[in-house]
């Protein structure tokens, strides 16, 4: 095997090549401790605030796509064959404000102007999709930016005002040398193994999956980074050392997603933003719960298959994959191995991975037409948290209204992403009605032991996993019914 012992990428204008990167070494640190670059700015260390935020183009399908991201948790190592583009890129040569920072100062939409920065990025990277957003779309992509003076309403008045002004009608950076930069980057991706760094500080870049197999068989207590929304915490909060890191988030066979009509298949390094349109084009009530999943910038890091592999008993995902009956398919040096989600997780912080394997794909079965679904996420605050619980419920009733089938699944309500069968039992074969719904909620004390924690008590977790039972049997049959099959959760 061929390697190499050097990342290459783009820092707004420049070509950067490094041989020494600390494998726990974060974005956010690079660009304001070696570069200098200090618009950037660092404010809560976990990719919550959102005053890091930079915009990191990359190839996808042959074209760059440049995306907003949390620099204090993107590690330095995950940057081969990207573009970071930085706030200080934004201005014209002769110090003309971009038509972004021209219209937060119309619009006063800056006090302090701590959080400026960051808030320029992402009305930025929203500004470069060529749509004129509404005001949902814009408020979608500022949900990872916090500010405490404004009120927001400035922000977002600019950025109404800016939707009008189109990247070809006035200078724009990224605009100006797509071109370039795509040949760079296509230069630039790995064909090679990247290896950098002594014992104790190691990073792996592999070319291809076949090479990630022979790492992590060679190297089987490896860390895998993808999109680094969860390691990234490991780094700043838990201040953990690690070695060595594999990073895959450039893999192009780990980011395919396909559509057959039996379902989706979705490549475990597809973002959360690459697998939104197809997943929710399959299941429509999917879309309010992945524009919950944090903010823009951690749904353009974060990974479906990275959200199943940490095993975290409160992932976002997990729950309605299961209900919705989604297989795995974990792959190693010896071959592929494939299994229902829900048997995935053992317990807590144990999953069925063997020494050597990795999570490879996912298959999601399209439901069936008659079908009723829905996904609930409770958390204390309705963007950017962590949820206390998160239920999902699918049901088939048959020609007489009885539950023909039932799969319900909760998270934060156990150890692991856990069905409730007991309930499922109580429900099947009986008349879908309040009567059945009510004697089937004392089933969930069979089911789920919650725990206590500063998101929510025992109490609360189990009484509003009962409600949201009977939440979803008012959905399906009252007369205002919000879902009806498949259509979105308000």
């Amino acid at each position: 095997m061929q390697e190499t012992d050097r990342i290459r990428f783009m820092l707004n204008d420049e070509d950067v090549v490094l041989d020494d990167v600390p494998a726990t070494g974060t974005l956010l640190d690079w660009l304001r401790l070696r570069r200098r670059l200090t618009g950037t700015k660092e404010g809560c260390a976990e990719g919550d605030c959102g005053a890091c935020t930079v915009l990191v183009g990359r190839l996808l399908g042959g074209e760059l796509v440049c995306e907003s991201v949390n620099a204090c948790i993107r590690l330095l190592g995950s940057m081969n064959a990207t573009h970071v583009v930085t706030v200080e890129h934004l201005a014209g040569a002769d110090g003309a404000l971009h038509p972004v920072q021209q219209a937060l100062v119309d619009h006063h939409g800056s006090q302090c102007g701590f959080c400026t920065p960051g808030f320029v990025m992402s009305l930025y990277g929203l500004w470069l999709s060529g749509d004129r957003p509404g005001r949902p779309a814009i408020e979608r992509a500022l949900q990872g930016n916090l500010c405490r003076c404004t009120g927001y309403e400035p922000i977002v008045a600019a950025a109404e005002a800016v939707a009008a002004t189109r990247p070809s009608s006035v200078f724009d950076p990224i605009e100006r040398t797509r071109a370039a930069v795509k040949e760079k980057l296509a230069a630039f991706s790995p064909r090679q193994t990247i290896r950098l760094g002594g014992t104790g500080n190691r990073i792996v870049v592999p070319a291809s999956a076949d090479e990630l197999a022979a790492v992590l068989a060679a190297e089987p207590k490896a860390t895998v980074v993808a999109g680094s929304t969860d390691v990234g915490l490991w780094v700043t909060k838990q201040m953990r050392e690690l070695d060595p890191v594999v990073f895959i988030n450039h893999l192009q066979d780990l980011q395919a997603i396909e559509r057959t009509p039996a379902g989706l298949s979705i490549g475990a390094g597809v973002t959360y933003t690459q697998a939104c349109e197809a997943l929710c084009a399959l299941v429509p009530a999917l879309r309010p719960l992945i524009d919950r999943i944090g903010g823009a910038q951690v749904r353009n890091m974060g990974t479906i298959g990275g959200n199943i592999a940490n095993g975290s008993p409160i992932g976002d995902t997990p729950p309605p994959l299961i209900a919705l009956g989604a297989t795995l398919t974990l792959r190693s040096t010896t071959g592929r191995r494939e299994m229902p989600l829900e048997d995935y997780f053992i317990a807590y912080g144990r999953q069925d991975r063997r020494p050597g394997e990795f999570v490879e794909s996912l298959f999601v079965p399209a439901p069936a037409e008659a079908d009723l679904f829905a996904v609930y996420k409770i958390s204390k605050r309705r963007d950017e948290d962590i949820s206390a619980l998160c239920g999902a419920l699918r049901l088939r009733l048959d020609a007489a209204g009885a539950v023909a089938e039932a799969r319900i699944c909760f998270g934060g309500m156990a150890a692991t992403p856990k069905r409730a069968t007991h309930v499922e039992a109580a429900l099947a074969g009986r008349p879908w009605t309040e009567a059945t719904v009510q004697a089937a909620t004392a089933a969930f004390d069979h089911d789920y032991t919650p725990l206590s924690d500063w998101r929510a008590t025992a109490a609360y977790r189990m009484l509003a996993a009962k409600n949201l039972l009977l939440r979803f049997f008012l959905e399906t049959t009252g007369e205002a019914a919000q879902l009806r099959r498949f259509e979105e959760v308000a």
